[in-house]
């Protein structure tokens, strides 16, 4: 037998290792430099295999928002988690994370796709149903008015340092102010 034939098959690695290639694709060259061929390529696979785990790129496309998207909730989880007041708390959770994560915070790897929401429908659509599900989730803590606006405040805080740069807006007071508030202080 050979070596290939003896070798087991990882589908999970693979559709992992495509993501994590993919990802960086994004980061460093916008969404449109993920392609099918650059992806298969950088992961080491062929394009019908990439095409074996996501059926077309927008399937691709998708599967890397969900993947960043199950990550966003586990950090804003861990947020909640660490926090004191029940009262405000994913408000609180999602400037944190949106702000100041390293994961999802102004820079990372969550920006290319984050700008890419405003672009492209369907991961608008991803975007909002996600964010509703949590607002729903949270209703009984984070329905008050002014908890909406901080959110909406940090929301407009991405925009603004994507025209602006980090130099125009001090991210680190702006964060501080926006707890403050959803901490009733």
């Amino acid at each position: 037998m050979t070596e290939n034939h003896q070798r087991r098959k990882q589908p999970d690695l693979v559709r992992r290792n495509l993501l994590e290639h993919a990802m960086r694709l994004a980061e460093s060259e916008g969404l449109s430099g993920v392609t099918v061929q650059a992806v298969a390529a950088a992961a080491g696979v062929t394009k019908g295999g990439l095409f074996h785990h996501f059926p077309s790129k927008q399937a691709l496309i998708e599967a890397m928002f969900a993947d960043v998207m199950a990550r966003l909730d586990a950090d804003i989880e861990a947020h909640i988690a660490a926090d004191g007041n029940p009262k405000g708390c994913f408000t609180r959770a999602y400037v944190e994370t949106m702000l100041a994560g390293k994961t999802f915070g102004l820079g990372t790897p969550w920006s290319s796709l984050a700008v890419s929401m405003i672009m492209e429908p369907s991961l608008g659509l991803l975007w909002t149903d996600w964010l509703q599900d949590r607002l729903d989730r949270h209703h009984d803590t984070d329905a008050a008015p002014h908890l909406e606006i901080i959110r909406l405040a940090a929301d407009g805080a991405w925009l603004a340092h994507l025209g602006l740069g980090e130099k125009a807006l001090d991210i680190d007071a702006l964060r501080r102010r926006l707890l403050a508030m959803a901490a009733g202080r």
